[in-house]
């Protein structure tokens, strides 16, 4: 059985299969998330310090979600714990998020998840 974090075993470019074993594409981008035992505890700091780390940290907002359209809830969910961006098969096939309790395993260059791919939160 497999232990820690799925998201620190996956790299882009691997195949990700739902719980049927449907192809539902490739990695595109992994992110652990802030709530990770292995992710630095960030440091108190003063209120000036803190407006330059607001910038920061709207940048990578900027970066992770750009041009996502994602509810701020959902935004927040996936940065706290994490996710994988799927570039999903198909010409319009929508991409998709998957977070890391939906993760059933990580073999080779296979990620297998434990739901179907109408369950993943779509990229607008």
């Amino acid at each position: 059985m497999q232990t820690g974090n799925p998201l620190s075993r996956i790299s882009e470019g691997m195949k990700v299969y739902d719980r049927l074993h449907h192809e539902i594409g490739k990695v595109e981008r992994v992110r652990i998330g802030d709530d990770d035992p292995a992710t630095e505890e960030v440091e108190a700091a003063s209120p000036s310090h803190l407006e330059g780390r607001r910038e920061t940290v709207l940048d990578s907002l900027a970066e992770v979600f750009a041009p996502d359209e994602l509810p701020e809830e959902v935004r927040e969910r996936l940065l706290q714990q994490g996710f994988v961006r799927i570039d999903s098969a198909g010409l319009f096939a929508a991409d998709r998020y998957v977070m890391p309790d939906q993760i059933m395993s990580v073999s080779g260059d296979t990620v297998t998840l434990n739901v179907s791919k109408d369950e993943l939160v779509k990229r607008h």
